[in-house]
């Protein structure tokens, strides 16, 4: 193939909108790219934020990826979508759903078109705590095999089967139909390429050993006496198994579906990947390597690593979210960690100190103020974080001693140590804390949490020798990038794509249609290059370091007053966690 002309498209599904992005093989040149939301979700619909139900309709996907797939092909032109040879796609995860057997997510059907049980569980649902807890349980009894081992050790309510459990408890119209379930990443590709059928769909190694516990060790999914002792009856009506072999994400699915290429307006020979979760095709298209770890950084973080098998040999990583040969780069095994809440947790913060100007927004007697009261509620998160940052850079030392201490369990805690039952935690409060302060803790305690997670990789011999960061917030906010360099005293690099991940997914619909030769030598010519690097400062590092060993006090003093775990996680205790109080 000629590649100097040859266009790929990479579709990335995110928690509120998808992405289409339109790259050049040769040299991934962004050429056109295109965003629309999820019009139910904008919405609220099928949500329950104080349940902590978050659903996704499938019609949501797949009316906003037409729109943004079709806008970018008109940007492109006819000689432009004519090029196009390869489409990759990536979603969050775990977002699975129930299908029937002809693959219809059952929210499809009439019957079920209004039912959040029978859409896509969306990650950041953490409606089965309970069914998460049991097969931690289960695993962890001596009476069957801990399928949690390449898993970090720990099964989390985010992930497949805790959500296909809790379903199939709940919801007994939905168990009765469904046949099987896919994760979002495996279905919207396998739908392009015609192929959505459980008989005939394609799972992507990402997915499967990420979260649904597929593993060589036992000859694919967890072995069906497990499942029997996990879900008894409640999953008897699916297909046993679910399904048995899995592929990496750059080998082809099939080319484009006749119909889904006149919905498009794309070529119908147009080649499709396999899909993978929206971070690991991130980390691709920031240009991951053995001792970087790619830090995705939006809602939630979910952070990336690669390491040699051969270096690996038979030890597992405890307290991250998964090990799996494959899952990022083919012959390599892809780590995977992350925090519950990042973008979450400053947007939170923004509504706790912004309620104020939303209740007087609403007052009939200062209607005339409305749109004053707007502008200022808009401008109020950017403020706060200018603020504090303007302290911290002016008096470093009053200011960390001023402000409060927070714990980052906000939405639960991913990683390390999944368990979504633990929550956030304020505190160190005083009669002079303001506003500013408040949010400066939130900052502090998402860079705190971001460095538990690189000293959980780098005690147990993965070393992160340097972070490169992706994302808006890490393109938008270069001081929070600066404080985080300073606490995990590691260079940060921000890549310049604005779509990283639908770049990497693009990367892989070049690799699939033949455009390069394997994910690595299309990752060395069509990653984005880097927009900034921000260089820790020892100085700042050294007064950082005190707060952060009272972090990791907290920490230790802070989760058995949740429930307890079914027994101790088994990575090694931080020396800064037990530094002298």
């Amino acid at each position: 193939m000629n590649i100097d002309n040859a266009i790929s498209i990479g579709i990335d599904f995110g928690s509120d909108s998808v992405r289409a992005l339109a790259v050049r093989c040769a040299d991934g040149r962004e050429l056109a790219s295109a965003s629309a939301a999820y019009p139910r979700w904008a919405r609220g619909l099928y949500c329950d934020p104080a349940a902590q139900r978050y659903r996704h309709h499938p019609a949501d996907y797949i009316e906003a990826m037409t729109a943004a797939v079709r806008e970018v092909g008109e940007a492109l032109g006819a000689a432009g979508r004519a090029a196009v040879v390869g489409i990759g796609i990536d979603s969050t995860g775990s977002t699975p759903a129930p299908i029937d057997a002809e693959g219809r997510v059952l929210a499809l059907r009439p019957e079920f078109a209004e039912n959040p049980d029978a859409m896509f569980v969306l990650w950041k649902d953490h409606t089965a705590i309970a069914e998460a807890q049991a097969l931690n349980e289960l695993a962890h009894g001596g009476a069957q095999p801990d399928v949690t081992r390449e898993a970090g050790g720990v099964y989390s309510s985010e992930w497949w089967w805790a959500k296909i459990l809790h379903v199939s408890r709940s919801a007994p119209a939905v168990a009765a139909a469904a046949c099987n379930w896919v994760e979002l990443c495996d279905w919207m590709p396998a739908l392009l390429a015609g192929r959505s059928a459980p008989t005939v769909l394609p799972r992507g190694r990402c997915a499967a050993g990420h979260k649904a516990l597929w593993s060589p060790r036992w000859g694919g999914l967890p072995p069906a006496g497990f499942l029997q002792a996990y879900g008894g009856d409640a999953l008897q009506r699916l297909d046993a198994p679910l399904y048995r072999t899995t592929q990496t994400a750059e080998l082809p699915l099939g080319r484009l579906d006749p119909d889904w290429a006149e919905r498009l307006g794309l070529p119908a020979g147009v080649v499709v990947a396999g899909g993978a979760f929206d971070c690991h095709m991130g980390a691709v298209g920031a240009g991951v390597a053995p001792g970087m770890l790619v830090k995705v950084i939006g809602t939630s973080t979910c952070d990336i690593t690669v390491v040699d098998p051969r270096q690996l040999g038979e030890r597992t990583i405890a307290g991250i979210c998964g090990q799996v040969e494959g899952s990022v780069l083919p012959g390599w095994v892809g780590l995977e960690a992350g925090q519950s809440a990042f973008g979450d947790l400053y947007a939170w913060m923004s509504g706790l100190l912004g309620g104020a100007l939303d209740w007087a927004a609403q007052r009939p007697e200062l209607a005339a103020c409305a749109p004053a009261l707007a502008e200022a509620r808009a401008a109020l998160l950017p403020a706060l974080s200018q603020q504090w940052l303007q302290r911290w850079q002016a008096d470093p030392a009053a200011t960390l001693a001023r402000t409060p201490l927070m714990l980052d369990w906000i939405n639960g805690r991913r990683s390390p140590g999944a368990d979504q039952r633990l929550q956030g935690v304020l505190g160190h409060l005083t009669l002079a804390s303001d506003p500013v302060d408040l949010f400066g803790a939130a900052l502090l305690a998402t860079a705190f949490g971001a460095r538990a997670v690189n000293e959980a990789f780098e005690h147990q011999g993965v070393p992160v020798r340097r972070v490169r960061a992706l994302g808006g917030i890490a393109r938008k906010a270069p001081a929070l990038m600066q404080l985080l360099a300073d606490v995990c005293d590691r260079e940060v690099e921000v890549v310049a794509s604005d779509e990283c991940c639908a770049l990497g997914a693009a990367i892989f619909g070049a690799v699939a249609a033949g455009a390069h030769a394997g994910v690595e030598p299309a990752m060395a010519a069509m990653a984005s290059p880097l927009a900034a690097v921000h260089r820790p400062d020892a100085a700042r590092h050294a007064l950082l370091q005190p707060l952060f060993q009272r972090y990791q006090r907290w920490v230790a003093a802070t989760e058995p007053l949740h429930a307890p775990a079914a027994e101790p996680l088994a990575f090694p205790v931080l020396p800064s966690a037990v530094e002298a109080s």
